[in-house]
């Protein structure tokens, strides 16, 4: 619905064009008259009208300053100037000041209508235009943050081993030469756990308020797990590692200011890793970031900590710290996730002091874990009933590495086992697909689906199917909607949502496409 604010000081003027204008189209309205510009100002700046029909020669404030001041506030507004004086002064004027439409009093209903259309379509084609922008700048910064997201779980996973701070560098488009790990927490500051609501509205507000105050950055947000969001920081030149506490130190500061006024009503805190002149040691960093953020945990008085090069100086761990870890291990091994296990193996035995931990109650801790480990195989179905012989007379490291090892081929054994069931894993996630493929169905959501992490998932169908996700779901969705469009009753709006798409126009590029032509033309080949 267009809006339309008529400026003439003659009143009969303004009635004639306010009657032309209401019966000729349904899709606009004249929301108000005013007698001269000063009144045309305010109406402009309550109202916002698309279109003003604006008289040149008025008393006080004329049609031309009027369009001026209207100007400074709304650039978008449009103006057709009317006018009983066929001047070229007049009409330099105002095409100074963008106007391209000017007709002369008494106007004829033809002209003026014509001269309205005009405007209309150059508004119409520019909102249209604004609507593409916007929606392909969403599903790029959608593209872009899963990116980032799998860029950051392959590198916690030791992963991204082949690419170098010049590899980083020349992707960004500035010079990267060094980089290290935070990672974020937020607990709730009552006793009741957070929502998944607030969990989502803070992992948004960190990635905003991120993207906002880094400046000597390039910063990389990785997935929320468990109320954790690790952020890759990529220091560019300008940022030199000596200044790496200062800087970071900043971004913090900064960061709680923000947090504070968001009144979350939670508490976050912040673990931080030193800084690496190598891609391949940022997993390094990230390690240190989790043995910082632990040991914050425990401070309640402090909101951030860098990691100690030392690591903190743990006794014998406490039979909670020893269950937690447990669990955290066997759902690791569920997945067959061995980089995960590997992590959460190594940041443990990290912390514990050898000096006061002996043999015997790694032996034991060992020994407890593989039997949860065998009764939680056997539940999946997975045959594997091989236990560690485990010598406690010997040196303590080598105990843990003795676990360490057996841990390994265990979680190798489930990967191998999950491999070969993942092709029927795989046809129940196809057959989901094609169940809801009318609905907003994610990446994340379709792993979750068939109990698998998203990174995991997203790896195994594309080496299993030639494809991505994303493509399969599309190709569904083309699918379906070829087949709606037989049906001559349906329109195009209508199919379009029915196969899962929310914007026409999005739909229609990814049709043509994919098909080589437009949704109607696809249509008429086939009718006819």
């Amino acid at each position: 619905m267009l809006k339309i604010l008529i400026a003439d000081d003659e009143v009969l003027e303004r009635k004639a064009v306010a009657k032309i204008i209401q019966s000729s189209k349904e899709d606009v309205m004249v929301i108000g008259e005013a007698q001269n510009g000063r009144i045309a100002i305010e109406m402009a700046q309550e109202h916002r009208p698309d279109i003003i029909f604006m008289d040149i020669k008025m008393p006080g404030i004329d049609g031309v300053q009027a369009v001026k001041e209207i100007k400074k506030f709304d650039q978008d507004i449009r103006f057709i100037m009317v006018s009983a004086f066929n001047t070229f002064e007049y009409a330099k004027e105002v095409m100074q000041q963008g106007v391209k439409e000017y007709i002369l009093k008494p106007s004829s209903k033809k002209d003026l209508l014509e001269s309205m259309q005009r405007v209309a379509d150059e508004i119409q084609s520019e909102r249209k235009q604004k609507e593409e922008q916007q929606s392909l700048r969403a599903n790029l910064d959608r593209a872009v943050s899963i990116a980032q997201k799998e860029w950051v779980t392959s590198l916690l996973m030791n992963q991204v081993q082949d690419i170098s701070f010049e590899e980083w560098s020349q992707l960004l488009g500035v010079e990267i030469t060094s980089g290290y790990m935070m990672l974020f927490s937020l607990k709730s500051s009552s006793q009741t756990e957070l929502s998944l609501p607030e969990k989502e509205k803070w992992y948004r507000w960190l990635k905003d308020s991120l993207q906002s105050i880094v400046v000597k950055h390039e910063i990389m947000v990785g997935a929320m797990m468990d109320c954790q969001v690790p952020v890759l920081f990529l220091c560019k030149k300008s940022a030199e590692k000596n200044h790496f506490r200062t800087n970071a130190e900043n971004i913090i500061d900064t960061l709680y200011r923000l947090f504070k006024q968001e009144r979350l009503g939670a508490e976050m805190k912040i673990g931080i890793g030193h800084p690496y002149n190598h891609a391949h040691e940022l997993n390094r960093s990230y390690h240190e970031a989790v043995l910082a953020l632990e040991e914050l945990l425990k401070m309640p008085n402090r909101k951030y900590l860098f990691c100690n090069k030392q690591g903190p100086a743990f006794e014998v761990p406490t039979d909670s710290e020893v269950i937690e870890v447990e669990k955290k291990l066997l759902d690791s091994v569920r997945q067959g996730d061995v980089n995960q296990v590997m992590l959460i193996f190594d940041s443990f035995v990290a912390k514990i002091n050898t000096n006061k931990v002996t043999a015997s109650f790694v032996k034991k801790s060992f020994d407890e874990l593989f039997i949860l480990i065998s009764r939680m195989l056997h539940d999946l179905g997975i045959n594997y009933e091989r236990i560690p012989n485990i010598d406690e007379s010997e040196d303590i490291r080598m105990v843990m590495e003795t676990g360490k090892s057996h841990l390994l081929a265990v979680v190798q054994h489930v990967q191998v086992w999950r491999n070969n069931h993942a092709k029927g894993m795989l046809q129940k996630a196809k057959d989901f697909i094609e169940t809801h493929y009318a609905d907003s169905i994610t990446l994340e959501s379709a792993a979750e689906y068939v109990e698998l992490s998203p990174f995991y998932f997203s790896k195994l169908f594309k080496d299993r199917f030639g494809m991505t996700f994303i493509d399969y779901l599309t190709e569904i969705r083309i699918k379906k909607a070829k087949a709606e469009m037989l049906d001559p009753g349906k329109s195009m709006k209508e199919i379009c949502y029915s196969v899962g798409y929310r914007d026409p126009n999005y739909f229609s590029r990814v049709f043509k496409k994919l098909t080589g032509l437009s949704p109607s033309e696809f249509r008429k080949a086939t009718v006819n």
